[in-house]
């Protein structure tokens, strides 16, 4: 029924203003674009290839806080999530239950790593090993499709429920004398090779690591007497790297480390087969008492910081969650989480694929029809304003801080955005001159040469809020 009145409302669309025409045009030849617009009344007042399927981006984003909007507690502080730790005999084991805020900085206010050594340091003065169990999650570090080269980067770190300062380890750049190698400050994590120098004007510097080394190389220049520029290195092993700070707090409490750091982690290939699911083996269970578990902000904190400044290591974490409410936290039950939304918002199947949960993934397909079905789906519901607060606002804050400035959609547009290789996306709602509120989704793919078709996709909106 649902499905049979949104088909009723969504009906042909007005011939094509020319002004949108226009503006579309600008992206230049090769580049597709798919525009969908609807009124406040359920009718298409635009509507450009609206049921090809184009690469989202972190449009994927909208979906995977959706569902978390429509499962999850979002307003309570979030203890379920907060990582907690145990003595095992002589052992630490710090262990994640899928907080993406865990912090180990020295100003961290909440959510702290050091609150959990502090509990350990009043209890032993001496430990052997200390462990990092993420295993609340099965072992699935990237998702499918994501492209390798990302993996070394911020963008593309390791995904695990056991999650530590973004799982990035930070490198300072600081310059030296004209000619020599600038100085370069880690924490000791990663083995650095610098090839840099100082020298040049401004900074153009570059940190390589090869998936699974701990080796990182540092080249490029920055100029004598710059400010130091500070790379972020990816985490391969989030449960591992959360464990070595762990010990390297404890010691600096005054708690001797004998053992080697470690990790407990949860295998997927079982979960991957439906004949073993049910004989997969369980979380690792505590067999000590949990000394002391951490309580995160609410959840709703976060669902903002993942679409505002789109965030795609909390988003992947936000799919997992998802998926352990009826599920065993895999990709795949966030996946069905996902697709049981979409089929109660009345979005045909075929319509959507999706392989992860922030838009990293280049197997992900989206029309522009489904997603402006499902953006008009989540206005009927009790959260969805709650939900459509967390989006960017044009010329205000987030990712569209500084699109849409001086125009008649400043503060007025709010929307989710997206990039990836040829890859352009914005979907969401707008103010039109009228008063009326409309929704659209515009998803652009195939710019020759990876341009951006950001400029004409804004104008084409600008075209569409002004004749509305």
């Amino acid at each position: 029924m649902i499905r049979l009145v949104l088909s009723l409302l969504l009906v042909a669309a007005a011939p094509l203003d020319p002004a949108v025409e226009r503006a579309l045009a600008g992206a230049g030849p090769g580049t597709r674009i798919g525009l969908v617009v609807v009124d406040d009344q359920g009718r298409e007042i635009v509507a450009v290839r609206p049921d090809d399927r184009f690469v989202p981006a972190s449009n994927t984003k909208m979906f995977t806080t959706a569902a978390a909007f429509a499962l999850l507690d979002t307003s309570a502080a979030d203890g379920g999530a907060g990582a907690s730790v145990r003595l095992e005999g002589r052992d630490v084991v710090i262990a994640g239950h899928g907080d993406a805020r865990l912090s180990s900085a020295a100003d961290c206010l909440s959510d702290c790593l050091i609150e959990l050594a502090r509990v350990v340091a009043a209890r032993t003065r001496v430990v052997h090993d200390v462990i990092g169990d993420d295993s609340a999650f099965p072992d699935e570090r990237w998702p499918q499709g994501m492209s390798w080269n990302n993996m070394p980067g911020r963008y593309g770190t390791a995904i695990s429920a056991l999650t530590i300062d973004d799982n990035v380890v930070p490198v300072v750049v600081s310059p030296g004398r004209p000619g020599a190698a600038p100085s370069l400050t880690s924490d000791g994590y990663y083995s650095i090779v610098n090839r840099a120098v100082t020298g040049g004007t401004g900074s153009r510097l570059s940190v390589e690591r090869v998936p699974g080394s701990a080796v990182l190389r540092v080249t490029g220049h920055i100029a004598a007497g710059q400010a130091p520029v500070t790379l972020s290195v990816a985490v391969d092993d989030p449960a591992h790297r959360a464990a070595w700070r762990l010990a390297d707090l404890l010691r600096t409490l005054g708690v001797r480390v004998t053992g080697t750091v470690g990790t407990w982690h949860r295998p997927l290939a079982a979960f991957d087969d439906p004949a073993t699911r049910d004989t997969a083996p369980p979380p690792r269970l505590p067999r000590q008492p949990v000394l002391a578990r951490l309580a995160p902000p609410p959840l709703t904190e976060n669902l903002r910081v993942i679409n505002k400044v789109s965030q795609n290591l909390h988003a992947e974490l936000l799919l997992r969650r998802v998926g352990a409410v009826a599920g065993t936290g895999s990709v795949a039950d966030g996946q069905r989480a996902v697709r049981n939304m979409l089929d109660t918002a009345g979005v045909e199947r075929w319509s959507y694929d999706f392989a992860d949960g922030s838009g990293m993934s280049s197997y992900n397909r989206l029309t522009p029809r489904a997603a402006v079905r499902f953006l008009r789906w989540t206005q009927g519901q009790t959260w969805g304003p709650a939900w459509q607060a967390t989006l960017p606002v044009a010329g205000v804050d987030g990712t569209l801080s500084r699109r849409f400035r001086g125009t008649p959609l400043e503060g007025k547009l709010f929307a989710k955005t997206g990039t990836l290789n040829a890859a352009n996306a914005l979907s969401g709602f707008m103010i039109a001159a009228s008063g009326r509120m409309l929704v659209f989704s515009a998803l652009a793919n195939d710019m020759p040469g990876d341009a951006s078709a950001t400029a004409a996709v804004d104008a084409a909106l600008l075209a569409v809020a002004a004749a509305n």
